[in-house]
Order: structure tokens, then sequence, then C-alpha cells
């Protein structure tokens, strides 16, 4: 299981839906009215998009409070850091992380190196002062996944300090940014800042893994330099027609926040009264467990008799088989997944 969402391969195990808690996307679904500005949009679909993307970058620049000409787009988040990585020789991770930083750039002939986390999940210093080299390439996920803990505002100041010092480039992927609590804004801390690239994306928190939009936020002098990597007319019409609507719907966005916030402390609340799982502390809307008591496989497995599919863990590098994640979801789905584990005997 190196990705969520596999709900086609065990749809034979359960005579019924399987509610999915190994995949992270937003359950109140997207803006309601994105339907319509999509159907509208068809009539786009016989000609080629603006290879400039002029309409998207300036809906995403207002959203983002920062220039369109500091704006990249691609097809999902994973695109863009994909093609970061090939402006880069090496590639410097923390682990445990989304296991793409570290699948990519090796298919890119990249060299890949891994620093471990220490054991509350928090980037060590000493380790990057001792690795990092000049013009390596940092990433960073900020909230991280698996972990869904944020890095603090004075940790990245710190860390950004020691990218400078090297004269390396940090890339967070902010892909869960909008899910977390408000305390501070990567683009408005780097704006100023050459070696930095915030990458987020339509995919979680507006529902629309489908739809493939990523967009970054870069230097102006730095996207001139990436756009010659770039392949042309990678974001479709469809994605477009989205930057015309999400972006725009401030009490969507706002009641998304809401209702993570309190399903998260739900959540977690409830998990703590479980006496064969430790669950860690998160910003976002996925919650990383300790099993004190079996394994990934025989949880899975019990769970997805019952309806929830979870993601085992120990596919994220620097997690072995006692590490499952699940996501936050609404209120009912919760209630019925918190009973689910409660009638699990180990």
């Amino acid at each position: 299981m190196f990705h969520g969402g596999d709900t086609f391969s065990y749809k034979g195990k359960f005579n019924g839906k399987i509610i999915d808690y190994s995949s992270n996307i937003n359950p109140m679904g997207p803006p309601k009215a994105l339907k319509a500005e999509l159907l509208k949009a068809y009539e786009e679909l016989t000609s080629y998009p603006d290879i400039q993307y002029r309409e998207l970058r300036h809906n995403i620049a207002k959203y983002l409070k920062c220039d369109y000409r500091e704006v990249i787009v691609g097809s999902g988040a994973m695109e863009l850091i994909s093609n970061m990585c090939l402006l880069f020789n090496r590639i410097v991770v923390f682990v445990p992380c989304f296991g793409e930083y570290i699948k990519r750039p090796k298919v890119l002939g990249k060299e890949v190196i891994t620093l471990k986390m220490d054991e509350n999940f928090k980037i060590t210093f000493d380790s990057l002062k001792n690795t990092l080299r000049k013009d390596d390439l940092l990433i960073l996920g900020n909230p991280n996944n698996p972990t869904g803990l944020r890095i603090e505002k004075e940790v990245l100041l710190k860390l950004y300090e020691i990218v400078k010092e090297k004269d390396a480039f940090l890339l967070l992927d902010e892909a869960f940014y909008e899910f977390c609590p408000e305390d501070y804004d990567s683009i408005e801390l780097f704006r100023e800042e050459e070696k930095v690239c915030v990458v987020r994306a339509a995919t979680k928190f507006f529902a629309l893994p489908g739809i493939r939009l990523g967009y970054a936020f870069v230097n102006e002098t730095f996207r001139e330099k990436y756009i010659k990597i770039e392949s042309p007319w990678s974001v479709n019409s469809y994605a477009n027609a989205a930057g015309r609507v999400i972006f725009k719907d401030k009490a969507y966005i706002e009641k998304v926040k809401r209702e993570t916030e309190k399903e998260r402390n739900f959540m977690l609340n409830k998990l703590s009264n479980i006496n064969w799982i430790r669950s860690f502390e998160s910003h976002t809307n996925f919650i990383l467990i300790k099993l004190l008591k079996g394994e990934e496989d025989e949880i899975f497995d019990k769970l997805i008799y019952k309806g929830f599919m979870i993601r085992k863990a120990s596919s994220f590098e620097g997690l072995d088989k006692t590490y499952i994640r699940l996501a936050v979801k609404d209120r009912e789905s919760n209630e019925a997944l918190i009973r689910a584990l409660e009638e699990i005997k180990l």
C-alpha cells in the first residue's frame, strides 16, 4: 500500500460500501458552485488551454496574495515536485515522509539523502547542518505526511537559515495547508526569498483529486528557470475553470476549516480512550497511530471486514508495521470507525 484510496482492490472482501480512511480527501466534497462552472467549461475542450495559464495564475495569485508572475501550475502537486527535482542533483528528505519524495527523484536518476526525525517526529538541526550541501533540494511536508505535524514557525525560520547558509533550496509541500490552524503563512514568511518554493494543490482541501491541479509560489527569477523544463499544457481546461470558483468561495473555505478542526479534536479525544493504540497530535485531516498491540495487517483485515479501509503505514520509510494512519471524516463516519476500533479485541 504505497498510496491510499485503493478501495477497488478490496470490494470483494466486504459486501457493502467501504468507507475510505486511507485517503485524506475533504469529506464535504468540492464547492457546490463548481459543477455549473465545469459544465460551462465543456465548450472550452475543443481548444488548447492558454499555454501560460494567465487566467488561472491570476486567480491563484489573488488567493495566495502574491503576484501572478510568482505562480507556477501543474498537473497536481506531484508534477511540480517532480519537475523541481529535475533542477537539482541531490534531494534531502526527513523520514518518515510522503514516499514520492524519495521515489520520484530516484526515478529521475537523482541521489536521495534520507535523514531521521527524532522520536517525536521533529526535524533535527544537527543532522541537516552536517548533510546539506550547496545546490541541494530539501523537501519538507508542512504539515508532514504521515505524521500530521506542521513545522513550527520558529523551527521553519531556523531551517531556512541553514538552507541559505549552505546555498541550498527549500521546497515546502503544503498540500494539506488549509486544514491547519492559521498560525502563520509560509508564503508571507518567504515572500522576499529566492530559494523557496511553496507547493499547494486543489486535491485534498477542495476535494478535487480528479482535476489534478497543483500550484506553487516561487520567486519570479526562479520561475523563469522552472518554466524552461516544465511540460506544455500540463493543466487541463477543467482545472482552469475550477480556478474561477474554488479560491473565491470564502464561506466554503471557512466551513471546511471549522469542521475539520472539530472532527480532528473529536477523533483524538475518542482514540485516546482505546488502550491498544497511541494516537499522535495532528494539525491536519489525518492522524498517525502507533499500535501497542498487533500489527497493521491484522488491524487492516479486521476493519476492512467492517467496511473501513485504513492506511497501512509501513510503506513510509522510517515506520514499521506497528503504525497505521486514519483520515478525519464527517461525524457519522468517525463515530462508526471509533465503534469498530473499540470492538477489536487484541
